[in-house]
């Protein structure tokens, strides 16, 4: 009869519950009186347990819960409440982030930004900001979105092989860790060293085919120059920087000679030994005449790393032509150019050629004919030794046939 008796009372107790109005909230009380439960979960099993203590020492710990569930007025409240909305707060983030490529990517593929790796929906700024419970200033160590923190934020999604290669993306978080930038970061802890955001943006990230955005092709020198002021002022000054400016699309900027993720170290040995190559790409026709040259087969057969490379003599960054009188290669100039290496050079020493073409009979006729005349001597002395070996078998096989001897 008593069993009978707490049962009755306990259907009760629950229908009175649910019919009567929901009862308004003492938020954030009445909501951690049930969710600060370690290892609640909702239907789904889906974990709903808030830690008090780092609600109330995150930068949201001072609203009500109430102002970001909306819909939350009262409880028992529903079961799946509706998704929070950042934007009530962020609206320019937001907005941002509405229009970039993450809010494209985000359309039902699997492990994008907002989307889980099952293709069910989450909270995009979760994605990057983690769990909005335990949010803290981006100032704080402990931030995903600390400045020492975002590579491997990024790398989450951006060093994933898998998700690379379902989106076609490149496998760039490596890349980026093995730069003169990640060693400054995960290194050296350098707070203003370039991380993902310095160039690409935080919230509204554009595609690098998108003239808004900041890694558009003419807008590099401007982006890296927000923090190599003084270099984007000589490549301006150049004549890389003034092509640019005009319209040239075909103009080197600064990813073209430092890639874009994997840079280096300008002044090692790595950089230096691929720098000649990287000017090749464009100037093939003074490439293939520097290869013929002293300083090139000192590099490339001895292995010196310290022989002259284009950017010895041309500059690295404001690079101009030989007729400008502030070029290191203007004529006047020549002598303290070759000097910096070749100590006594002088007016006669000066007048070496280091683009000299020995193939083109107009523009360098001695050069010319000494080469054709080594060639025909090379070709000469080999045809002679290769008649005479010839001749040397011929007879070394009559005086075996001859039973040793000699024809």
């Amino acid at each position: 009869m008593k069993k009978h008796f707490s049962i009755g009372v306990s259907i009760f107790a629950s229908v009175l519950l649910f019919a009567l109005p929901a009862r308004p909230l003492r938020a954030q009380t009445d909501c951690l009186s049930c969710h600060g439960t370690p290892g609640m979960t909702d239907a789904s099993g889906k974990s709903v347990s808030v830690d008090g203590d780092k609600f109330h020492a995150s930068i949201h710990g001072s609203l009500k819960c109430t102002d970001c569930h909306a819909n939350v007025k009262g409880y028992p409240h529903p079961a799946n409440a509706a998704q929070v909305d950042c934007s009530t707060c962020h609206a320019d983030e937001a907005s941002g982030l509405a229009g970039s490529v993450h809010a494209k990517a985000s359309a039902g593929a699997p492990g994008a930004p907002g989307v889980g790796a099952t293709g069910s929906p989450e909270h995009p700024c979760l994605s990057c900001h983690g769990d909005p419970h335990q949010i803290v200033p981006r100032t704080d160590p402990a931030s995903p979105v600390y400045p020492l923190n975002i590579p491997k934020t990024c790398g989450a999604c951006h060093g994933n092989p898998a998700l690379a290669k379902q989106h076609g993306l490149t496998n760039v978080y490596g890349l980026y860790m093995d730069s003169i930038h990640g060693f400054a970061v995960s290194r050296e802890g350098l707070l203003v060293a370039a991380n993902c955001t310095s160039c690409h943006g935080s919230h509204g990230i554009l595609s690098h085919t998108n003239p808004q955005s900041p890694t558009y092709r003419t807008n590099i020198p401007n982006t890296c120059g927000k923090c190599h002021v003084g270099i984007n002022e000589q490549y301006q000054a150049g004549i890389h920087g003034k092509a640019v400016a005009a319209g040239n699309q075909n103009a080197p900027v600064c990813t073209d000679c430092h890639t874009a993720h994997t840079i280096l170290e300008p002044t090692s040995a790595e950089f230096r030994m691929q720098s000649t190559p990287v000017c090749g790409n464009c100037h093939r026709d003074k490439f293939s005449t520097y290869r013929d040259t002293f300083h090139s087969q000192l590099g490339l057969l001895g292995g010196y790393v310290q022989t002259a490379r284009c950017w010895d003599c041309h500059q690295a960054h404001e690079i101009l032509p030989a007729r400008d009188p502030r070029s290191p290669i203007a004529p006047a100039n020549l002598i303290t150019t070759c000097g910096k290496c070749h100590i006594g050079a002088n007016a006669s020493f000066v007048q070496y050629q280091p683009h000299a073409n020995p193939r083109n009979r107009r523009l360098s006729p001695a050069l010319y004919f000494i080469r054709l005349f080594m060639n025909l001597l090379l070709a000469s002395v080999l045809t002679f030794f290769l008649i005479h070996t010839v001749l040397w078998l011929v007879r070394s096989h009559l005086a075996r046939s001859n039973g040793g001897k000699h024809a």
